[in-house]
């Protein structure tokens, strides 16, 4: 069966799957439940769009005219009325046609059994249970970084891409990024002579957040929006801004990424990339990375923001190798060895010596796979079935390497790490920390 094929799952059947509550699409849409020739268009919807579903959704918009890719957005999802309806008369400009249907309820957008793949860009606390109803409707998934908010989610997804056979790309682009792609395959190649730490630097959070209760604004399913996570009232700051008054919606930094309910920081936030490429460069992606770290961090009360500021983190993987992490600028890696070392950052690619860059590799050498777009990677992959350049499995490891540094900033005493069996080794305090009690019926 191709990945386009139309696949025999009911709108019962989703909504079965998923945890339930009153399902209503904002607008009807025009072929529900239609059925398509496998030759039409990847059919995709756009699960969140605000500030970084946006852009998913924009991207995909505009790669999936090429012939060779022929994609197109169907479906818009968010529980902020006016950012569903934003992105639709964004699509229906682009198609000039208004037939893109519009949606509070992901669940119904992937009942519909003539949706091919899905993008997903929700808080990071939806993550997980998005990604695994999308995953068990059969669709393809582009799915932003963070993988999923816990360890027990991210388990729980890799479980369920695999068990239903779906193409899953995590959103860690910088693995479609020659720089980033060449200084790990020097890394991998002994370019820098033995490996002996690789050093990780993060931005700090900063800022506070207004604690000001008010109603929800119209249009706005908050209750939903909590989802998994404890009933709170609305503020403002601890969720997204408002609409302006023209109800074009304000992609400013939501204040949702500096809540721990929500998110766990820039350990997640920028931490999901540049520790992806610490993995991908020291060769941690099959075997769940380093073993043993301590951490110490600031959490100051910064009025309904509480995520970490300035943090330090050592961890040592199994063959002696040190990852440090620490706040600083400019965000980016560098790997060090017993002959120079290599720092890659976005835009830029520099080394001790130029000789370790210019010197091309031999024909033996390892290569690391190649992709020069990281959405172009995944509709490809959705109609090929392939895994594409960072997939599951690798999204969960590199995602891991966060969390359990959360983790060991919380407790700031030395852990250890069993990357195997994913769990601390005899720390019932710190093994009570991968997973939280998710919100009836919002539950894995």
């Amino acid at each position: 069966m191709t990945p386009t094929s139309r696949r025999d799952v009911s709108r019962r059947d989703v909504l079965r799957a998923s945890a339930g509550f009153a399902a209503a699409p904002w607008i009807a849409p025009a072929r529900l439940f239609g059925r398509a020739s496998k030759n039409d268009a990847l059919r995709i919807g756009a699960i969140g769009v605000g500030r970084m579903g946006t852009g998913d959704m924009n991207a995909v918009l505009k790669l999936g005219l090429d012939p060779e890719l022929n994609a197109r957005i169907v479906a818009v999802c968010d529980l902020d009325e006016s950012r569903a309806r934003a992105a639709k008369r964004t699509v229906d400009a682009a198609y000039r046609a208004p037939d893109v249907a519009v949606y509070r309820d992901f669940r119904e957008l992937l009942a519909r059994d003539d949706v091919d793949a899905v993008t997903i860009a929700t808080p990071d606390h939806w993550h997980a249970l998005c990604a695994i109803a999308a995953a068990r409707a059969k669709k393809a998934i582009y799915l932003q970084k963070p993988l999923t908010w816990s360890i027990a989610e991210g388990k729980a997804l890799v479980r369920a891409v695999r068990e239903h056979g779906v193409v899953l790309q995590v959103g860690s682009q910088q693995r479609s990024d020659a720089r980033f792609r060449q200084a790990c395959e020097l890394v991998r190649n002994g370019r820098l002579g033995t490996l002996q730490r690789i050093l990780v630097t993060l931005p700090p959070d900063h800022g506070t957040g207004d604690p000001k209760e008010a109603p929800p604004p119209d249009g706005f399913d908050h209750d939903t929006w909590l989802g998994p996570t404890a009933v709170v009232p609305y503020a403002e700051a601890g969720v997204h801004p408002r609409s302006k008054a023209d109800g074009k919606p304000d992609f400013s930094r939501p204040g949702w990424l500096q809540i721990r309910r929500y998110c766990l920081g820039m350990i997640t936030g920028w931490g999901s990339h540049m520790n992806d490429i610490a993995q991908w460069g020291h060769g941690g992606d099959a075997d769940g990375g380093p073993v043993e770290m301590t951490a110490s961090a600031e959490f100051p009360q910064r009025g309904l923001f509480d995520v970490h500021t300035k943090f330090q983190a050592t961890w040592r993987y199994a063959d002696g190798v040190e990852l440090v992490q620490q706040t600083g600028e400019p965000a980016g890696v560098r790997f060090e060895g017993s002959e120079g070392w290599i720092f890659v950052q976005r835009g830029k690619l520099e080394a001790s010596a130029k000789e370790l860059l210019e010197e091309p590799l031999g024909a033996d050498a390892l290569r690391l796979p190649v992709s020069t777009d990281h959405y172009r990677n995944w509709l490809q992959c959705a109609r090929s079935g392939e895994d594409p350049i960072c997939p599951v499995e690798v999204g969960h490891r590199s995602n891991t390497v966060c969390i359990v540094t959360h983790i060991a900033m919380q407790l700031g005493r030395t852990l250890r790490w069993d990357p195997r069996a994913e769990r601390f080794v005899g720390d019932d305090a710190a093994n009570a920390l991968l997973d939280y009690e998710h919100r009836a019926p919002w539950t894995l």
